[in-house]
């Protein structure tokens, strides 16, 4: 078992959280990515490693979502077969409850174990913004996923090893990364389990470094473009379906004019924007998840316009037959079918596969640096011996997180 810590200017607490980690569970590795905190954290880190733990460090500020991808990477490489438990470095997850996920893990059968969430029941003395943001996140990713999870944004979460290649597919660098890991793994239906973990806020969360608006807005964004998505095509689809019905008087020809123009504008705007980003390198360099060929997505999609074309069209039949206007016939029958057409768009039209290269780091030996020449973030990582040689790699590093 592997404990990953993602860690940008952390404090005592990481130092606690190692050695607690190390006190009550010898037998796990720990593993901490210092994502770029810079000289001012590199007596922290030294003694953090000191415990009998693994530090890989990025030369400068990354983002969460990098420093994550790098501990998978090295995971994998150095440690195959072996799962990952991911906890923060400020303080909010106990001893008590990383072990507690780690032991939900061990417990997952081996042809399909889960993605297992430490999942908070907010209650005490909690920050607002904490309840809000949690809450809005849980609610609009039920909408667009149909899967109820009770806290999305929780950073504790245990991943089968199997999982670790899929893991660094998933887009996103930053903050975002986690909540798209959970819309990828709705999608692809991965299970996911949930343990409740206490709910730990010290002085108010101010030692975090999410930013409760830009950093919810990156969140939020996949779930807000596939929502948008949809919405423009039906506005499409009915703006469309009013005037041909008014020119022709045929529902058929009305239904199959409207459907043919605005499944082109959504399988578009699903490509090139929900899922423009899968097949491209992020802006800082991270891999991204690959995404269908353009061939095979446009096959795909014009098999499930097809099946939802004629479904569209008898139950609009049935409904209009029934003394229903069109209009409201057709926002009922947009409704019914919303749910199907996300999630086999989701699942199986736009969905490339594939597996990411293998990461080229290099193990550690006794006195080696540590180093991979071509992480996934597409950062070097640097040893705290090269760090300590040349001040200038670390840089001022960023508050971006």
């Amino acid at each position: 078992m592997i404990v990953l810590v993602p860690a940008y200017e952390p404090d005592e607490r990481l130092v606690r959280l190692v050695g607690d980690l190390r006190a009550s569970a010898p037998g796990v590795r720990v593993l901490v990515v210092d994502d770029g905190s810079g000289p001012a954290s590199r007596a922290l880190f030294d003694r953090v490693r000191a415990q009998g733990c693994t530090v890989l460090t990025h030369p400068g500020n990354r983002g969460k979502g990098c420093a994550l991808k790098t501990g998978f990477a090295h995971a994998e490489r150095h440690h195959p077969g072996e799962p990952v438990v991911c906890a923060d470095s400020d303080g909010q997850h106990s001893v008590a409850d990383v072990l507690r996920v780690a032991a939900a893990l061990d417990a997952q059968p081996a042809d399909r174990p889960a993605t297992v969430l430490g999942v908070r029941a907010f209650t005490g003395r909690v920050p607002a913004r904490s309840v809000l943001g949690n809450r809005v996140t849980a609610r609009v990713f039920h909408l667009a996923t149909g899967l109820r999870l009770r806290d999305t944004q929780t950073g504790l979460r245990g991943y089968p090893a199997a999982l670790l290649p899929w893991l660094r597919t998933v887009r996103g660098e930053r903050f975002e990364y986690e909540q798209n890991l959970l819309l990828r793994a709705a999608a692809e239906g991965q299970p996911v389990e949930e343990v409740e973990i206490a709910t730990i806020y010290l002085e108010g969360n101010a030692s975090s470094h999410f930013r409760p608006l830009a950093d919810s807005a990156r969140v939020l964004a996949p779930l807000l473009l596939f929502s948008l998505s949809s919405l423009s095509a039906f506005a499409v689809d009915t703006v469309a379906l009013l005037a041909l019905h008014a020119a022709t008087g045929s529902l058929a020809t009305s239904v199959l004019g409207a459907r043919v123009l605005s499944a082109g504008v959504n399988f578009a705007v699903n490509r090139e924007l929900v899922f423009g980003r899968a097949g491209r390198s992020g802006p800082d360099g991270c891999r991204a998840t690959p995404r269908a060929p353009w061939g095979r997505a446009a096959a795909r999609y014009a098999t499930l316009a097809v099946l939802l074309l004629g479904a569209s069209y008898l139950l609009l039949a049935a409904l209009t037959a029934l003394g229903i206007g069109l209009l409201p016939a057709k926002v009922a029958t947009e409704a019914a079918l919303y749910l199907v057409s996300f999630q086999v768009q989701r699942r199986f039209v736009f969905a490339g596969g594939g597996r990411p290269p293998a990461s080229d780091g290099v193990g550690r030996s006794p006195g080696a640096e540590e180093q991979a020449p071509a992480p996934t973030c597409g950062v070097a990582l640097q040893s705290a011996r090269a760090h300590r040689a040349d001040p200038r790699a670390g840089g001022a590093p960023a508050r971006d997180r």
